[in-house]
């Protein structure tokens, strides 16, 4: 089993947005000892309490304090950008890291409709274009326009040896059936998403292989897991991150600020989020996953942890990764 680490660059409770772009070089260096197979960093814009409105700027940095582990984005958001910059960019990365990066792209605006507009006006009408984005990406990184198009001599310099392997990221049959007609990977939302992944992950198996025969199809499941030395440490911090997500981006409070009882409609609301996590002890975890995996047939679980202090996200990975990797 592959595991993999999302890290939306959450900033903890009486710490700083520095503080949150600090912890996440650490976590991606405990990941790459860990044995983590990728590190993805998820991009947000003006969201309270999420500090990385650039992943690529991240990875850069992380890439060069890692020896092993695969680096990427999760997501960049297509519909804001030009192609020609997203393959100039993630160009450079390859070739500083070699045989090291992933271009997860989606299509979510990944923050408020005024930032959309200021970063790419009609935010909705890119995402209309969003397959002609995706081609045109790809063409740019396989230097395959046609030889009357305008852009048939243009480079996203530098060219690396081995270049991005570009992903699609989703949560519905479209997204998936997109990614099959792109002959891209997929790499599903668990944690956004409140439908059955089945027969979404299923379809794109089969419109996959339907127009590409000769391609293996390789799927990611982002997944969210709280993991404690017990069940009952577990809970208690699956709870205790819930109620500090509601309040997440108040840099003024501490983990002793956070009210010690739900209202009804809290207590409804995690009880839904509860059902789309992963909470237990090492050994729990590990047999929740397997389930998961002899149920999808995934060929990776990203892990996504956010907790109110950074000390208990790294002890969270720390023994999944022990637990499933047997490490001394």
């Amino acid at each position: 089993m592959k595991l993999s680490i999302l890290d939306q660059v959450p900033i903890a409770l009486g710490q700083t947005a520095q503080d949150a772009l600090f912890e996440t070089l650490n976590l991606a260096k405990l990941g790459d000892e860990l044995g983590y197979h990728r590190y993805w960093v998820a991009e947000h814009h003006n969201l309270k309490g999420l500090a990385c409105p650039a992943p690529e700027v991240l990875l850069g940095i992380i890439g060069g304090q890692t020896k092993k582990i695969r680096i990427g984005a999760g997501a960049i958001l297509l519909p804001h950008y030009k192609p020609f910059k997203v393959a100039e960019t993630f160009n450079l990365l390859a070739t500083m890291y070699p045989n090291r990066v992933d271009l997860g792209l989606g299509r979510s605006p990944g923050g408020s409709a005024e930032a959309s507009v200021a970063l790419s006006g009609n935010f909705l009408e890119n995402v209309r274009k969003m397959p002609e984005l995706i081609d045109e990406l790809l063409r740019f990184f396989n230097g395959d326009f046609k030889a009357e198009h305008m852009f048939s001599n243009l480079k996203p310099a530098p060219v690396p040896n081995v270049l991005p392997v570009p992903w699609l990221l989703g949560t519905s049959e479209k997204s998936a059936v997109l990614a099959a007609e792109k002959g891209l990977h997929y790499a599903f939302g668990h944690f956004m998403s409140e439908v059955d992944a089945k027969p979404i992950i299923s379809k794109y198996r089969y419109s996959l292989k339907e127009k590409y025969p000769n391609k293996t199809p390789e799927i990611i499941m982002a997944i969210q897991v709280i993991c404690a030395e017990t069940s009952g440490e577990a809970e208690k911090l699956a709870l205790e991150s819930f109620k500090w997500s509601r309040i997440r981006g108040e840099y003024s409070n501490s983990p002793n600020n956070i009210e010690d009882t739900l209202s009804k409609e809290e207590q409804d609301e995690y009880d839904i989020a509860k059902q789309k996590m992963i909470v237990g002890n090492p050994q729990e975890v590990k047999e929740k996953l397997n389930e998961l995996q002899q149920k999808y047939q995934v060929d990776d679980f990203m892990i996504l942890t956010n907790t109110p202090t950074y000390s208990v996200r790294k002890k969270s990975y720390q023994l999944l990764a022990e637990e499933v990797m047997k490490l001394a």
